[in-house]
């Protein structure tokens, strides 16, 4: 198994108006982090939150390709970016617990944070399809080129965790640094992820690890 620190590129926030980053996706343009009552809309290349919609967002965010998908409370409701509004909603999995989600191969994959457990929803019904489990608390979910990591954070310690989507196995860990931890998490696809940090309000760029370097 590969083990790494995470090389933070960039930080971000605090923002107006953010006091804790609940969910975090990307769209291609702007990083969306879900706080509370609102989505807010960054732009990652100047820093700067540029609109903000009303929503429940209280925990894991995604992006479809058209839709956001943000859980509030029990529910995860399915928003049109370009007017806030709420098109549909069917039932979170998790018992209230529901934290972190992505969306890959025309399903949703969300974090169960108590139950330490990754579901595969059908986004149409909420049918929890698949359950995997993690060894960890789960604080966010991300793909990224076909690859999923999730975010933990438990003993007071963070990290990501590449694991294997059939079962659960962890194959690779990138250590965040002491004091900093993720609460939802996305990623551009490529070579870095968005971190959510938590009650600081910030959001922080960590790049995807060079594997030739890390440790084993």
């Amino acid at each position: 198994m590969n083990r790494s620190e995470a090389e933070i590129v960039r930080e971000y926030g605090p923002f107006p108006g953010v006091s804790r980053v609940n969910g975090v996706t990307f769209d291609g343009k702007s990083v969306w982090l879900a706080a509370e009552d609102k989505l807010h809309a960054l732009d990652p290349e100047t820093g700067q939150t540029v609109r903000a919609i009303e929503a429940a967002a209280e925990a894991g965010t995604a992006f479809d390709g058209r839709f956001l998908y943000q859980i509030g409370k029990d529910q995860i409701h399915k928003i049109d970016p370009s007017t806030g509004a709420v098109v549909s909603s069917v039932p979170a999995p998790g018992e209230g617990w529901a934290a972190g989600m992505a969306w890959a191969e025309g399903f949703l994959w969300i974090g169960d944070y108590k139950g330490r457990k990754i579901y595969v929803v059908e986004p149409d019904t909420g049918k929890v399809l698949r359950e995997i489990e993690a060894s960890r608390f789960v604080t966010g979910v991300t793909w990224m080129d076909g690859e999923l990591w999730h975010g933990s954070l438990e003993e007071d310690e963070s990290d990501l965790r590449r694991i294997d989507p059939s079962s659960g196995e962890v194959l690779e860990v990138v250590t965040m640094p002491e004091g900093i931890y993720v609460s939802g998490l996305e990623s551009n696809g490529k070579d870095t992820f968005f971190c959510g940090g938590a009650g600081t309000g910030k959001l922080r760029a960590v790049r995807r690890p060079n594997r030739t370097k890390a440790a084993t």
